[in-house]
């Protein structure tokens, strides 16, 4: 894949680009028990967690964007390679941010200028695949980096799907909006569909991989029921301890295992335990649309991605004391990506014509394979 003319690169702060040294091996999907993946990504985190913070403030840097669109991207993806892609919503071009901090574009095979596609997913081979969103066909780039489409079996102008996530077997699961099916990809690219349970229109936004196995949808607009697939395959769904219209905006897997649902105009947090337990907790951030993904950081911290600037983040530890540290944040975020370095690339959303970076200060970044987990590189 060629690089734009046009690049910009971000400073590395003085910090150890791990990228160089610890780019491991991406989980195959489908070569360990769900139990066996789980305990090794765990036993990594919690030596990262161990290990502490260098300092105790959050720093966050801006970068340039080679492109901006307004609702140009919405969500990202960490390649074999380091670099972080953006996904394209409205926008007419690819861009990614590289290992070593260069911005660039590149050409898609398929843009229709709203909503194509909303997520993405980094499959075992090494493949980001977009999650079709308004996009009629799907849409992926290689590890090396060539862009193409393949047919979907299903599609729905209206908005079909948002986000996906890896199962333990290698498929990738497409999380259903407005799709009456769901949908999902083979290690070996087979692209077929599987009745659901539940269905109802703006149902669920983003996924997260329990350590079980099993693929929650998070509920996302009109969903009054969880909606989960076991590493089985078997689709269920339970019951909710609160929902609201536009409740949450994707989850994210913490350090224990729990889940956590990311508010959005939800006044309340929601998890769900790693026995299956749906409970409510309170935040400190009541008002408005507040955030869109979360990102869990080597220090055992969740991080919730802003979508509206309040000048205040919050964020959960690994001990759940929920916190809130101030920020410049002027612009909106579609989800962010942990790199191995320890530092997390917020993806531009609406009007925002800037990148971020929030450095969680580390003392132990993860490697390579650890962030490519499915578990977190996932939207």
């Amino acid at each position: 894949m060629s690089a734009s003319a046009n690049t910009h690169f971000i400073g590395s702060n003085n910090r150890i680009d791990f990228y160089e040294t610890a780019h491991g091996v991406i989980p195959s999907g489908d070569a360990n028990t769900p139990t066996d993946d789980w305990i090794g990504f765990s036993t990594n985190l919690n030596r990262s967690i161990k290990a502490g913070r260098t300092f105790t403030n959050e720093i966050a840097t801006t970068f340039s964007l080679v492109y901006t669109s307004v609702i140009g991207y919405n969500g990202g993806v960490l390649a074999p390679n380091g670099d972080i892609h953006f996904v394209p919503s409205a926008a007419n071009r690819g861009q990614k941010v590289s290992a070593s901090g260069v911005v660039s574009t590149y050409s898609l095979a398929y843009t229709n200028g709203s909503g194509a596609y909303v997520g993405g997913v980094l499959a075992p081979n090494g493949d980001i695949h977009f999650v079709p969103n308004y996009a009629v066909v799907g849409q992926k780039v290689s590890a090396s980096g060539v862009v193409s489409t393949y047919a979907l079996v299903h599609t729905n102008i209206n908005g079909a799907y948002a986000g996906g996530v890896v199962a333990p077997n290698g498929d990738i699961h497409f999380v259903p909006n407005y799709a009456a099916v769901g949908q999902k990809i083979s290690p070996a690219g087979v692209v077929s569909t599987y009745a659901l349970v539940y269905t109802v229109e703006d149902a669920y936004s983003g996924g997260v991989l329990a350590p079980n196995g099993d693929i929650h949808f998070m509920p996302r607009g009109l969903a009054s029921v969880g909606q989960k697939v076991s590493a089985s395959g078997v689709v269920s769904t339970y019951s909710l301890a609160y929902t609201v219209e536009d409740g949450f905006f994707g989850g994210v897997l913490s350090s224990t295992g729990e889940i956590h649902m990311v508010p959005f105009v939800s006044t309340v947090g929601q998890k769900i335990s790693t026995n299956g337990t749906v409970s409510t907790y309170s935040i400190l951030m009541t008002g408005g649309n507040k955030f869109s993904g979360g990102v869990l950081a080597p220090t055992g911290d969740i991080y919730f991605i802003p979508y509206a600037g309040f000048g205040q983040c919050m964020k959960i530890s690994a001990t759940n004391v929920v916190s809130t540290f101030t920020n410049d944040f002027i612009a909106s975020y579609y989800g962010g990506i942990l790199r191995p370095d320890g530092t997390i690339v917020m993806l531009p959303a609406i009007t925002s014509y800037e990148g971020r970076i929030l450095y969680t200060n580390s003392a132990r970044p993860l490697d390579f394979g650890t962030c490519a987990s499915p578990y977190l590189n996932k939207h």
